[in-house]
C-alpha cells in the first residue's frame, strides 16, 4: 500500500547554516539536520556566499532529516521553505549556473546606488511603493550594483539569458529541476522592487534601476502548491506548498494571525514584527511596512523593526570583555546582582537600527563607579536588549494605533529567563515563550501544510501553539517610566558619535 502523506519537510536556509526539519501532522518536530554555510568577506563591508553551496547543503540536510525521521518522499505531504531574506542570486536560465556569488543581505557594497537614487529624488517613491526605507540591505540595490559593476550582465538579462531572485527562488528553481522561477509575496516585498499595494513588480522602480522585468520571478501566495520537486531528488514529486522569508515565517509559526499580534526573534540582532491586518500601515517612525503573508483569499501586512545588536552584545561580553566564557553564563552573572547599580549600556556596536537608523551611533557604558562590577555590566546589557525592543514596539504602537497586549518570543536568547522578565518589565505586558522556539522552520511547515491541505484552516494551526512560560510584568508603571527615561538619555549620548 502507498503510505499516506502525513509529514512536512521544512527547509530553513539561513545566513550561516542550512537546516531541515520533518514535522508530523500535529506540528511536532520528528527529526532535523543542519550544515554550516560559508560567508566570504572579500572587502570591508562586503558579504558573499556560494549559491551552489547554499543549494547543496539544503538538499543534503533535507535528505538527512528525512532519513533520520524514517520517512520517504511518499510520506511527505509538502515542502515548506523559509529563507534568509534580501540576499541576491543571479543565474543562467539555460544552465542553472550562478554568474556571481550571492550578495548577502548584510553586504553594503551597493550603498552608492542607494545614494544615487536619493540624489535623483526617488527615495520617497520607493518608500511609498514598497514600504521600505531605501537601503543597501535590500535586493534591488544589490542587483543595480552588479549591473553597474558588470554591464554585460545587464545586456544578458535583457536578452532573457539570466534569472534573478532571492534565496527562496534559487532553491525552488533547483528543487523543481529548473521548472519554476517563482518567489512568494513576503520575499518579493523585501526586494525594494515590489509594489505592496498592487502586489506586482513596480514598472516605475524597475525602470529607475534599469532592471529587466523578464529576469524576475513570478510572485505566488505564501501558501498553496506552487511547484513540485524533481522526482530524482526524493524519488517522488513532492508539492512545494509554503514559502516565506524567515521573519515572516517566524510570525506565522507564532500564530500571530490577528492585528496587534507581535513576535520578537532574539538572535544576533532582534527582528520585531507586528501583524497590522489587511491594510498596510505607513510608518512615521522609520519602521518598515512589509507583507506578513499572502494566503488564498487573505493578505496580511506587518510592521517590522530591526535591532542590529542583541545577542551580539552578549557575544561581545564574552569575546570582547572576557567577563563570561560562554553566552549562556550571562544570565547567572546578571542575576547575581539585584539591579544594574546605576549602569546603562547602549550596545550600538554597529550603529543603531530601528527606530533610530543612526549608523554613526556607537556603544556606550554610562554610570560606572568604583562599585561597578562585571555583573552590573552584564545585567545592564540584558536590560539594553529589552529596552531596544521596547523602543521599536513603542514606534509600532504609534504607527498602527494598535495597543500591544502581549509579546511572543523566540530565538536562542528567549531561553534566558532573566532577559524575558526584564522584557516584560520594560513593556508592561506579558511575554509569552512557546514550547517550540524554532518558529521559523515551524512557520514554513505550517504554510506548507495549509497550502497542501494537511491543515484545513488557521484556527486548526493556532490550536497547536503551546506556551512554555509566561513572564508577567513585575515593575510598576513609575519604575518603568523612570528606567525608560534613563535609557533615552543614554541613547542620546551614543548617537552621531562616529560622524
Amino acid at each position: 500500500m502507498t503510505p499516506e502523506p502525513t509529514h512536512i519537510l521544512s527547509l530553513d536556509q539561513g545566513t550561516t547554516s542550512s537546516r531541515a526539519f520533518v514535522f508530523d501532522r500535529d506540528g511536532r518536530p520528528v527529526a532535523s539536520a543542519q550544515m554550516p554555510t560559508t560567508q566570504h568577506f572579500p572587502r570591508p563591508s562586503w558579504v558573499l556566499q556560494d549559491p551552489v553551496e547554499i543549494w547543496e547543503t539544503t538538499l543534503k540536510t533535507a535528505r538527512d532529516a528525512m532519513a533520520r525521521a524514517n520517512v520517504t518522499g511518499q510520506e511527505v505531504a509538502a515542502v515548506g521553505i523559509a529563507n534568509q531574506r534580501e540576499t541576491l542570486v543571479v543565474w543562467e536560465r539555460g544552465t542553472g549556473q550562478p554568474v556571481h556569488p550571492a550578495i548577502v543581505w548584510q553586504s553594503r557594497q551597493s550603498q552608492p546606488q542607494v545614494d544615487a537614487l536619493g540624489a535623483r529624488g526617488m527615495a520617497a517613491t520607493y518608500q511609498q511603493r514598497t514600504g521600505l526605507i531605501p537601503d543597501a540591505y535590500f535586493t534591488a540595490a544589490k542587483l543595480a550594483w552588479l549591473f553597474e559593476d558588470q554591464p554585460e550582465l545587464r545586456a544578458r538579462a535583457g536578452a532573457g539569458e539570466l534569472l534573478a531572485g532571492t534565496v527562496d527562488s534559487w532553491l525552488v528553481w533547483n528543487l523543481s529541476g529548473g521548472a519554476a522561477h517563482i518567489t512568494d509575496a513576503t520575499n518579493a516585498s523585501r526586494t525594494m522592487l515590489f509594489d505592496i499595494h498592487s502586489l506586482d513588480w513596480s514598472p516605475e522602480l524597475l525602470a529607475d534601476l534599469a532592471i529587466p522585468h523578464q529576469m524576475l520571478p513570478c510572485v505566488v501566495p505564501s501558501a498553496g502548491i506552487a511547484a513540485r520537486t524533481a522526482p530524482e531528488l526524493f524519488r517522488e514529486e513532492i508539492p512545494i506548498a509554503g514559502i516565506a522569508g524567515d521573519q515572516q515565517a517566524a510570525l506565522f509559526g507564532q500564530t500571530c494571525f490577528a492585528p496587534g499580534d507581535a513576535k520578537n526573534t532574539y538572535g544576533t540582532g532582534s527582528f520585531l514584527l507586528m501583524n497590522v491586518g489587511a491594510r498596510p500601515a505607513p510608518s512615521a517612525h522609520q519602521l518598515l511596512t512589509t507583507i506578513a503573508w499572502q494566503l488564498p483569499g487573505r493578505l496580511d501586512y506587518a510592521l517590522e523593526g530591526a535591532v542590529f545588536v542583541s545577542g551580539a552584545a552578549v557575544q561581545w561580553l564574552r569575546d570582547g570583555l572576557g567577563i563570561i566564557e560562554a553566552a549562556e553564563e550571562v544570565e547567572t552573572l546578571a542575576a547575581s546582582v539585584p539591579d544594574s547599580g546605576g549602569v546603562t549600556v547602549v550596545p550600538a556596536l554597529t550603529g543603531l537600527g530601528a527606530p533610530y537608523w543612526d549608523a554613526a551611533a556607537r556603544g556606550t557604558i554610562l554610570g560606572i563607579t568604583r562599585g561597578t562590577t562585571a555583573a552590573h555590566i552584564a545585567r545592564a546589557t540584558l536590560e539594553a536588549i529589552a529596552m531596544q525592543t521596547a523602543d521599536v514596539l513603542d514606534a509600532m504602537r504609534a504607527d498602527s494605533g494598535i495597543a500591544l497586549t502581549s509579546l511572543r518570543v523566540d530565538g536562542g536568547a528567549s531561553r534566558d529567563n532573566l532577559l524575558m522578565q526584564l522584557q516584560a518589565d520594560a513593556l508592561g505586558v506579558p511575554v509569552m515563550r512557546p514550547v517550540n522556539i524554532e518558529t521559523t522552520a515551524l512557520g514554513a511547515a505550517y504554510l506548507a501544510g495549509l497550502g497542501a491541505g494537511l491543515w484545513p484552516s488557521l484556527d486548526a494551526i493556532a490550536g497547536r501553539w503551546q506556551i512554555d512560560r509566561v513572564f508577567e510584568p513585575e515593575s510598576t508603571a513609575s519604575e518603568r517610566e523612570a528606567q525608560r527615561e534613563t535609557w533615552q538619555r543614554a541613547v542620546a549620548r551614543s548617537r552621531d558619535w562616529a560622524r
